[in-house]
Formats: structure tokens, C-alpha cells, sequence
């Protein structure tokens, strides 16, 4: 398999019973591209272990004064080099190819089971773990891959190196060929305890990343219930927790390197001063004496492996175990029974248990709360944007919990619009294109969110020069315009959505009063037959509204209009005008005393 031939047009049926079953089910699929990058593996180090062996008849010849045997020696270092040269590109490339297909081959048995899971999918692995195994996961497992077949090469080598050496000088011979494998093994029992701190990094940090990915992905409901903060000193835990575990970790692989060139030097002071004395003994040559030091030399480089693969191993194997615990799940009837609601979008009232609020499908709702705080959370409960650790029921649309909506169909039925709404930079044009049913189109939706004004500031700032203001660009978060000229286009924005049922927490708490009319009667215009909720305060908005829910500690309180409820409700009467409870009490005896001033009220709500 070549990188051209990418994709794979079958990935296979993977082994995901466990990590190392996966690992290995990866190399028996790829055995053809293992068995040539062992190959030339072997062909490069055998070139290496050939040099010593040039260089020890060199130096013999020269003491022997043998032109033709240091003529010999020359052209044997010179195919070495050539084999080093070739062998180490080939390697090279077949390794990188073995990686980088098995990571392709990884990704499209991820791809495919997400096609396969669907919703399901994020309902039963979290979304951070999916993206955490998709990312970096998918590399660690293909460095394993690629590592493994530099690591056999290598082992086969210091194989061919030892049995050469014993039998081409045994009494140094079998110094080398007893003390390798004692320095191969050296570090075994460090490996537990280093995989052990490696795993509890991998774990460490994708937890962070499955924290960071879900909170992005959520981020929206934390604006919404000031849960920023919260999120950071969350985060900045972890991440300093990935640091401790990070250091650690690589305090143990420090000790394995420092093992590994210890031992080889202990190896090669023992080769040295021995072979030294052997040689002023005369029981061997110079050049054997040369040979055998430059091959001991020489091993440092294929015994390099040893720690490669064994760091590989250790942080693919988590990753392998992550992955195989996603290639494993397979879809239920429960999930085939939740999935039924992705194309069926519940309709009708929209009701919250909790607090008893009824929205009824088709009207405009406004929503009282005496605290704006209570109020924002109960706006976000609305589109189902709950915190996690919120146990009360779940709010229902049509008689469907939107708990068991997929997300995108609960997001797409419900859309809240909280009190302080982001606008991107862009263009109007690219900030009004949502996702939309269609039956909105900008121009209206600009209309009833009262944006005459914007739209003529926009025009006259239009860098082209053309006047078009939908063209016009919209600096970061609409920094440009002013806070009342931000939220109207974050109205309309919502009203080009046009989802059947939108929440709007105090969208005209920014503009005038005049403007606040006017947008109040444009919403109801655009929004009939459809299901709008408007938390507000405001007596201009709540007179507009088909009914008012008044909303006091936690519970429904008062359900009417708002003429009504600020007749017959002293709480509701001090929350939308402000008064205080001791002149809500004086003008409650008032109007039982005096039979006209119902009608004065009302003509002064009426003037308001």
C-alpha cells in the first residue's frame, strides 16, 4: 500500500477487544510494508556493522604493509557506505509510509464509525475523547507502526553483530555477545513504572482536551450562566495537572537514556582495556582490537531502538485503547429509537416542569422574574442548555423532553438568544447567514428588529465605497456599533433563524423606548403562529405579549396579562414599575377605596 493509493478502499474489520489486540491487528495488515521496511532496516545497520570490519583489515594492512589488503579494505568500506546510504533512504521512506497509511487506516475505521453511530455517538463517548482520539491518538498508534519495524531490523542486527564478532574474534567475541543482551534488557524493569507514568499523562491530558472540547462546545451556556471563570480554574487544574504528570514522566525516560548510555560505556571500557591487553599479549592483531571497539562503538546506534520502541509502546497503547473503545460500540435499538426524533422535530407548548411555566405554542409569551439572574438561567433551561449538575426534570416541547433530543435537533427547535449576544466580525450579509428555515428573510427580519438606523450607519461606512450596507464589515464582537445597534442585529439574526420556539432574554434592554415599541410590534407581526418567550421587564413589551407568566422564587406566581396582573399582583406590580412593597400596599387600598381608580391606572399604563 503507497500513500497514492489512500484512502483504503475496505479498512477492514479492526480487533478493538483491546488496545494491544488492535496494535497488533494493525500490523498483520500491513505485514508486506513491515516485512520491506525490516529489510532495509537490516541492509542499513548490516552496512554500519560492515564499517568496523573495513576498518579493522585497514588498520591490519597498514601495520602488515599489504597495499592489496588495504585496497580490499578501502572497497569494502566504500559498498558499506553505499548499503548505509540506500538502506537508510529506503527505510526511511517505507517507515514514513507505514505510518502515515496506518493512520489513514485508523481515520476512515473512525470516520466510518461515526457515519455508522450517528447522534449516537457523542451520547455514548464524549465529544472531547472523539476529537482527543481522532487528533493525536491517531499519530501516537501510527509512530508504533513505523517504530516497530525500525526495532526488528535493528534486533536482527545486533544479532548478525554479536555472532559475527564471536566467530571472527572469540576472545573478545563473547565479552559482546555476553554484555549486549545485558544492556538490551537493562532497562525492562523500568518500562512498568515508566508506561505506568505515561499512561496517567495521556489520561491526564485527554481529560484536558475532553474538558477544553465539550466547554467550546458549550460555551455558549456558560456566557449564559457566568460559568467562564468557573470553567478556567477548572482548566488551569487540569492543565497544571498534565504538567506535574508531564515532568514526571519525563523524569523516568530520563533515567531510561541515562541507563542506556551508561551500561554501553561500562561495555566499551571493558572491551578496550581488555582487548588492550590481549593485544600486548599478542593473542590478537591490532586490527581485530580496532574492529571490535569501532563495532561496540557502532551498536549504540541499533540499541537506540530499544528505547524508541519501547516509548512508542507506551504512549500508543493508551491511545490504541482509546480508539479500540470507540471501534467497539455499536448502535442499539434505544439508539435507533432516539434517532427517529432527528428528522422528526417536536412541535407544540413548550413547558418547564421545574417552574410550571407554559409557553403555549403559537403565542408570545412574556416571562417575569424579580431576579435577572434566575431569569438567565431559566432562559437557558428553556433550550435545554442546563447545567450537568442540575437534577430537575427536563423542559418539554410538544411533550418531548428536549433531554432526549440529538443536540442539533434540540438546538434547531429551541434557539435562546441571552442578554449579551456575540457578533462575529464579517459582513452583515455573512453574520444574518444561518442555519434557517427559510421562511425569514434578512430584510424582514432587519425591519422588525428596528435596524433603519444600522443599517445607515453601516452604509455610510462601507469601505468600497458602494452604500450597500449589507456588504459593510462588522469589526470583533461589533465593537464599532453601539450597544442597543448590537443588539438589534443579534435580534435580527434570531428572527432570521426562525425556530419554533425562540427565547429572547431582555433583547431591547439597550435601546429607547420609542424603538422599544416598535420592536415589540415587529416581533409579534413576524413571530405569529410561532412560539417566542420574552423575558422582560419592560411594561412596553409585556403589553404587547398574548400572556405574561410572572415567575417568583423558583415557581410560576401569576399567569394573565399584564394590565391585570399589575392591577390584581402586588409583587408582579413591584418588579415591573419599581415601586416600592409599602406603595404597593398604599395604592392596593386605594383602589378598593375608590371605584374609578382602576381606570385611572389604566389610562396610565395606557399613557406609559
Amino acid at each position: 500500500m503507497q500513500i497514492r493509493d489512500l484512502p483504503y478502499p475496505d479498512p477492514g474489520i479492526p480487533d478493538a477487544r483491546s488496545g494491544p489486540r488492535f496494535l497488533l491487528w494493525l500490523g498483520r495488515n500491513q505485514l508486506g510494508g513491515q516485512l520491506k521496511a525490516v529489510a532495509w532496516g537490516l541492509l542499513h545497520h548490516l552496512g554500519i556493522a560492515g564499517l568496523p570490519v573495513g576498518a579493522g583489515l585497514a588498520v591490519q594492512a597498514v601495520v602488515d604493509r599489504s597495499g592489496a589488503r588495504l585496497a580490499w579494505a578501502g572497497g569494502l568500506i566504500a559498498l558499506c557506505g553505499a548499503a548505509i546510504a540506500v538502506g537508510d533512504t529506503m527505510l526511511h521512506r517505507t517507515a514514513v509510509t507505514n505510518w502515515i497509511t496506518a493512520a489513514a487506516r485508523v481515520q476512515q475505521l473512525l470516520a466510518r464509525k461515526t457515519a455508522e453511530l450517528g447522534s449516537a455517538l457523542t451520547r455514548r463517548v464524549a465529544a472531547g475523547e472523539v476529537v482527543a482520539v481522532s487528533t493525536g491518538d491517531v499519530e501516537k498508534v501510527g509512530w508504533f507502526v513505523e517504530a516497530l519495524s525500525r526495532f526488528l531490523a535493528a534486533a536482527l542486527a545486533i544479532v548478525v553483530i554479536c555472532v559475527g564478532l564471536t566467530l571472527y574474534l572469540p576472545e573478545l567475541g563473547w565479552i559482546v555477545a555476553a554484555g549486549v543482551p545485558v544492556l538490551a534488557l537493562a532497562v525492562l524493569p523500568l518500562l512498568p513504572r515508566a508506561t505506568q507514568r505515561a499512561d496517567i499523562q495521556r489520561e491526564k491530558a485527554g481529560k484536558a482536551t475532553e474538558l477544553a472540547s465539550d466547554t467550546v462546545a458549550g460555551l455558549r451556556v456558560l456566557r449564559g450562566i457566568g460559568g467562564e471563570e468557573l470553567f478556567l480554574g477548572r482548566y488551569r487544574t487540569a492543565s497544571q495537572e498534565v504538567r506535574k504528570a508531564a515532568v514526571r514522566s519525563a523524569r523516568m525516560w530520563s533515567l531510561i537514556s541515562a541507563v542506556q548510555v551508561l551500561l554501553p560505556g561500562v561495555l566499551l571500557i571493558t572491551v578496550v582495556w581488555y582487548g588492550a591487553h590481549l593485544a600486548l599479549d599478542g593473542r590478537i592483531g591490532v586490527g581485530g582490537l580496532v574492529t571490535v571497539y569501532s563495532a561496540v562503538t557502532l551498536l549504540l546506534f541499533p540499541l537506540g531502538q530499544f528505547e524508541e520502541i519501547a516509548m512508542a509502546y507506551s504512549f500508543s497503547r493508551p491511545s490504541a485503547k482509546r480508539a479500540a473503545r470507540v471501534l467497539s460500540l455499536e448502535r442499539t435499538s434505544y439508539d435507533d429509537e432516539r434517532g427517529l426524533l432527528d428528522d422528526a422535530r417536536p412541535t407544540g407548548d413548550l413547558y418547564d416542569p421545574a417552574t410550571g411555566l407554559l409557553a403555549p405554542a403559537g403565542l408570545l409569551t412574556a416571562v417575569v422574574c424579580g431576579d435577572p439572574d434566575a431569569a438567565g438561567l431559566l432562559a437557558e433551561r428553556l433550550g435545554g442548555h442546563a447545567a450537568e449538575e442540575e437534577k430537575s426534570p427536563s423542559v418539554l416541547l410538544g411533550g418531548v423532553a428536549l433531554d432526549d433530543l440529538p443536540l442539533d435537533a434540540a438546538r434547531a427547535s429551541v434557539l435562546v438568544q441571552d442578554k449579551d449576544p456575540v457578533l462575529l466580525s464579517g459582513t452583515l450579509t455573512e453574520l444574518l447567514d444561518v442555519p434557517a428555515s427559510g421562511a425569514v428573510d434578512a430584510g424582514k427580519a432587519l425591519d422588525a428588529a428596528q435596524c433603519d438606523d444600522v443599517l445607515d450607519a453601516l452604509a455610510q461606512a462601507s469601505v468600497d465605497g458602494s452604500g450597500d450596507p449589507m456588504s459593510s464589515r462588522i469589526t470583533e464582537r461589533g465593537r464599532s456599533l453601539s450597544g442597543g445597534q448590537r443588539q438589534r442585529l443579534a435580534l435580527a439574526r434570531s428572527l432570521v433563524t426562525d425556530p419554533e420556539v425562540l427565547v429572547l432574554d431582555e433583547p431591547t434592554s439597550a435601546v429607547d423606548s420609542h424603538t422599544e415599541a416598535r420592536i415589540a410590534q415587529g416581533v409579534k407581526e413576524l413571530r405569529a403562529g410561532r412560539t417566542t418567550v420574552v423575558f422582560a421587564s419592560s411594561p412596553l413589551l409585556l403589553d404587547a405579549a398574548d400572556r405574561v407568566v410572572f415567575v417568583h422564587e423558583g415557581a410560576v406566581a401569576a399567569v394573565g396579562g399584564h394590565r391585570e396582573l399589575v392591577r390584581t399582583d402586588a409583587r408582579y406590580r413591584a418588579v415591573v414599575t419599581r415601586e416600592t412593597e409599602a406603595e404597593g400596599e398604599q395604592l392596593s387600598v386605594q383602589d378598593e377605596l375608590t371605584p374609578a381608580s382602576a381606570r385611572a391606572r389604566e389610562e396610565i399604563e395606557e399613557s406609559a
